[in-house]
């Protein structure tokens, strides 16, 4: 494992955009900091599981009829075999209208054009490079996993939450969530930060979703994009993020120079999960007042993947 440069080291690659990790783990990584989950982390990761608790992360499929960002609604399509009594079903989605890790196909550095480790479209067109499949092959996502609930935390101070605006949560507020948990952070740890966006979804009426779905960019509640927000996900180690939110970050974005999709997809190789199913995983927690578990994510194998469903499971 090589040793990790400091934030103010960024760039690594000198004539690359801004931020950029690569070449970290090799010229040919396509699993970016993923490689921090280590067999010795996952082992040592194992020591949360104490009562056999499990809790699924994935909103259902099609919890979403109109998706955002104009992405097409999930289809299921189930096929009798007559005369035997036998189904089968097809499933038709886009593998991000509904809990979803993005992949580092997805987003690249907007204005070079350029994917993770300096992969063009070219590159992703024609092969198969920085697929979710690289991700599966080594094992999937697995390792201590480590809740921040943001929104228990409001709940208690009675500060409102406006899910469906563009509100940013600051590092500061961060910080302060994790100490009124008493939760600290270990190097490849999976973090995940409960804003209660799907709580709030869920309370709307179709009306409203469908007015939600409508905008082209709809606003809504994330982390701050900022470079402090950059430098502490950097400095944390954190092997990949999650939230229950569209966007991770605030959206849209406030910041343009410090883009996270920029940032983390394309710069440093770290997954982005949007639209987790939080919502038990806190009621777990707050039962044992204990916020870190063990986790696995399997995505899906698709050689080329841009995107994925979780599957995944927090065990305590």
């Amino acid at each position: 494992m090589p040793a990790k440069p400091s934030f103010d080291s960024l760039p690594l690659r000198k004539d690359g955009p801004h931020g950029n990790a690569w070449g970290l783990f090799g010229d040919k990584d396509e699993c970016g900091m993923l490689n921090l989950l280590t067999p010795e982390k996952t082992a040592k990761a194992a020591a949360e599981i104490r009562d056999g608790v499990r809790v699924s992360t994935d909103w259902p499929l099609n919890r979403m009829s109109r998706p955002c960002f104009g992405r097409a609604p999930f289809e299921h399509n189930i096929k009798n075999k007559a005369p035997r009594a036998v189904n089968d079903d097809t499933l038709t989605f886009n593998t991000q209208s509904s809990s979803q890790w993005d992949g580092f196909r997805h987003y690249a550095y907007q204005k070079e054009k350029l994917w993770f480790n300096g992969k063009t479209l070219d590159d992703i067109l024609s092969t198969t490079v920085n697929g979710t499949q690289a991700w599966v092959e080594r094992g999937g996502i697995v390792g201590r996993g480590v809740l921040l609930d943001y929104a228990a935390w409001a709940d208690a101070k009675n500060i409102e939450i406006k899910a469906f605006e563009t509100n940013s949560i600051t590092v500061s507020t961060l910080k302060e969530v994790a100490s009124s948990q008493g939760t600290t952070f270990e190097e490849g740890d999976i973090l995940f930060i409960r804003t209660g966006w799907t709580r709030a979804y869920d309370k709307l009426s179709d009306d409203e979703c469908k007015t939600l779905a409508d905008y082209k960019t709809p606003p809504a509640i994330g982390i701050e994009s900022s470079e402090e927000t950059l430098r502490w996900l950097w400095d944390q180690s954190f092997a990949a993020v999650a939230g229950d939110h569209p966007s991770m970050e605030a959206w849209p974005c406030q910041n343009q120079d410090f883009w996270l999709h920029e940032w983390l997809l394309a710069g440093w190789g770290m997954p982005i999960g949007e639209l987790f199913d939080l919502e038990q995983l806190s009621q777990e927690c707050q039962k044992r007042s204990r916020w870190s578990f063990f986790f696995s994510s399997m995505p899906l194998k698709v050689p080329g993947g841009v995107a994925s469903p979780p599957n995944g499971v927090a065990i305590f």
